[in-house]
């Protein structure tokens, strides 16, 4: 099923037949070492459990650049725990977190998860309403927290030993992304109201 479609970037969601790209990419110690953790290699159960059997409400979408597979992105509203963990206790926002990583090698450094992250805050703002997006990269990942920093999110809280990786508690940093920053940054560059393909609503003003 097809989420969004955004220039070169089509998100759909999982389907059966890309298990075995899951599988060759998260057994990659490359890939690994940014998601999941080296320690984790996954064969095909383990795919299975993490990204097909769980009962919750997240949307798990493969990511085509061209038509073709490169990678996976997730992303979900935040129900209570999480917002409580994260400090949205005493709001009623609509909130969203997403994650992703790009699995086909070749296609890092070529912008690509920029783009990506890009088209996923304008389809959850636009489509789903989302007045927050949310991120937790680990705190060493400055490549990852370079890519959101571009994309307009901002660091706005030290998670100390917030996720275990490779064996060791690691600390991350809260990045949130707010669709005023959405506005800021596309609105006044799009007077026809649209940007990769998507109307932009009136009410992120």
């Amino acid at each position: 099923m097809l989420i969004y479609q955004s220039n070169e970037i089509t998100v759909r969601l999982l389907d059966e037949k890309d298990e075995q790209l899951l599988v060759q990419w998260l057994s990659d110690p490359v890939v690994l070492q940014y998601y999941e953790g080296r320690d984790q290699p996954h064969d095909l159960n383990l795919v299975r459990e993490h990204f097909y059997r769980q009962e919750d409400t997240a949307h798990r979408c493969m990511v085509e650049h061209e038509g073709k597979p490169i990678g996976y992105i997730q992303f979900y509203e935040l129900e209570e725990e999480e917002r409580n963990e994260y400090g949205y206790g005493d709001t009623d926002e609509i909130i969203y977190g997403t994650d992703q990583f790009i699995g086909e090698t070749d296609y890092w450094n070529r912008a690509i998860g920029t783009q990506l992250v890009q088209s996923m805050m304008t389809y959850l703002v636009n489509d789903k309403q989302a007045r927050k997006v949310v991120m937790d990269p680990q705190s060493w990942n400055e490549r990852a927290i370079s890519c959101y920093e571009k994309c307009g999110f901002r660091k706005v809280r030290l998670l100390p030993e917030h996720e275990l990786h490779e064996g060791q508690m690691r600390d991350c940093w809260l990045m949130e992304y707010t669709h005023r920053q959405y506005a800021v940054l596309y609105k006044p560059f799009n007077q026809g109201g649209m940007i990769d393909g998507f109307e932009i609503p009136d009410w992120i003003i």
